[in-house]
């Protein structure tokens, strides 16, 4: 039987989400749902398996929001703090589970040593703290979660590698500025692509909105879906109109079932 997979956007805006503390921009005082951007991370689900992509310090509300229970596992794209600083907000998960396990690059897991040191502290470890289970990532390394392939696909956000996602025919991105065409034909064939898509104006780690369609057409997926966005993109209901028709802005709590 074909597996189908169920993506849910718990979060699509930048580093300071969207509205960003104290701005008085339009697109931050916008009343549409859709212009309120927690930060950026995505749950994979299938059969009885929840793996989420990054989380940021906006977790414990985003769990909260989709009634999450179970947690099979975290995978990193990299160790920068809006798509990392929410992994103590696992210990729900923990206390029921016990060690979560957590994909990453080794830079990535040495970082998230020094910075929550506690949840590696072995035997040692506080017991109000939680655990995890390390698993490396390793580019053209493929790995299995869940009973499905997972091929990282290494790309770069300045000059940090960052990793990227290919579940079954699903795709996914952020953080990115540039990526070789050896890791470009790791994504095609996929239906589902997701990602990021800053703001209009070119930025020195992140892709513009056109470097983004760029992207897309390389990969030529059915559905393109835009994330880690900034308030300085746009309203989402005017930006969405301009788009070409495969392609739309992701919103927080947005499902797409492949």
């Amino acid at each position: 039987m074909e597996i189908g997979l169920k993506i849910t956007f718990l979060g699509t805006g930048t580093s300071q989400g969207i509205p960003v503390i104290g701005s008085k921009h339009p697109v931050c005082l916008s009343k549409n749902p859709k212009d309120k951007r927690l930060r950026v991370s995505v749950m994979v689900s299938w059969e009885n398996n929840n793996y989420v992509i990054d989380c940021g310090p906006d977790f414990r509300q985003q769990m909260l929001t989709h009634k999450v229970d179970k947690l099979d596992g975290i995978l990193f794209t990299h160790e920068h703090a809006d798509h990392t600083a929410g992994i103590d907000d696992i210990r729900p998960f923990f206390f029921r589970q016990g060690d979560i396990p957590i994909y990453a690059h080794k830079r990535v897991v040495d970082s998230l040593k020094h910075r929550f040191d506690y949840i590696f502290a072995g035997e040692n470890r506080y017991p109000g703290a939680p655990g995890v289970q390390v698993n490396f990532v390793k580019n053209n390394h493929s790995f299995n979660v869940g009973g499905l392939e997972v091929v990282p696909i290494e790309a770069y956000h300045n000059r940090l590698q960052v990793f990227g996602y290919r579940i079954k025919d699903f795709a996914y991105f952020t953080d990115l500025k540039t990526i070789s065409d050896t890791e470009i034909e790791k994504t095609k064939g996929v239906k589902v692509l997701v990602v990021n898509a800053l703001r209009e104006e070119p930025h020195h780690s992140h892709f513009n909105l056109e470097e983004a369609l760029e992207f897309a057409e390389k990969i030529q997926p059915e559905k393109t879906y835009l994330t880690h966005i900034s308030h300085m993109l746009g309203f989402h209901n005017e930006v969405e109109k301009k788009l070409p028709d495969n392609v739309h802005l992701a919103y927080d709590n947005l499902i797409v079932n492949l």
